[in-house]
């Protein structure tokens, strides 16, 4: 028995949010998904979540939504993402925080799938150490199940790369976000886990990193404060499909997906 994975990389604002819409139901048909997990942490207007737009992911079929650095841009979210259990954030936060770090999670046919939200160090927040708190956490999902999803959500793509030989075989798919530009490196490693550096992003491709491309040359010009808003042109959706053997947690295929709107 094989279980397909889709993985969608860094929703960005209402025009990621409306490729995810238009796009989902077709890729879920063509590869026969039984899981969709999404990054949602740009999905409010491109920086964080609220109760509106966790919503609106989950009911155009994402099944878990993963975040990171930019979970928090939203103040209300602190206390309302308890309310969303299949809406994580990064596990390596500080006892204390909000919500939750992983999970166990059912497809429509019972079976059930690990997700595992990581947030990196370098170059960004000083969390907790992600590796370790990856090996506490990857005991605990493997008591239910083999079959395992990690999204890294890291600026380095040196941090990303350790962490997918560091689950090398503990997991069935370790894929990077954060950087919102897709990766040429989709692989199975030597242990059977799945990896990829970074999904890439589902929003305005005629942007830099889903922001109006002006705004961030201005900035980049002055070094004066801009305000970022999101970019509408030519919207795509980026991410992986991975098939994983349900009773072993290995993958057999990984496949990265880049889809545009019609």
């Amino acid at each position: 028995m094989v279980l397909n994975l889709l993985f969608v990389g860094d929703v960005v604002g209402r025009p990621g949010r409306r490729a995810l819409q238009r796009l989902l139901p077709r890729l879920i048909d063509r590869h026969q998904v039984d899981l969709v997990v999404a990054n949602g942490e740009n999905a409010a207007a491109g920086f964080g979540l609220t109760r509106d737009t966790m919503n609106e992911l989950l009911d155009a079929g994402v099944d878990v939504l993963t975040t990171g650095n930019h979970v928090w841009d939203k103040r209300e979210i602190c206390g309302q993402i308890d309310d969303f259990p299949r809406v994580l954030r990064p596990l390596n936060y500080p006892d204390g925080t909000p919500g939750r770090g992983s999970g166990v999670f059912q497809t429509s046919a019972g079976y059930k799938v690990g997700v595992l939200n990581l947030e990196g160090r370098i170059f960004m927040s000083a969390l907790d150490c992600p590796f370790r708190a990856a090996d506490a956490a990857i005991a605990e999902l493997r008591r239910e199940t083999p079959v395992i999803l990690v999204d890294i959500h890291a600026e380095a793509t040196s941090e990303k790369v350790a962490m997918g030989h560091y689950l090398d075989g503990r997991v069935s798919l370790v894929v990077g976000t954060h950087t919102h530009v897709p990766t040429a490196d989709a692989m199975i490693l030597p242990g059977g886990t799945a990896y990829q550096t970074d999904a890439g992003m589902t929003g305005s491709r005629d942007s830099v990193i889903g922001v109006r491309k002006e705004l961030v040359i201005e900035k980049f010009l002055t070094q004066m404060p801009v305000r970022f808003d999101v970019a509408k042109k030519d919207p795509w959706l980026c991410g992986v499909v991975c098939r994983v053997e349900m009773a072993t947690g290995r993958a057999v295929a990984i496949e990265q997906v880049m889809e545009r709107v019609d």
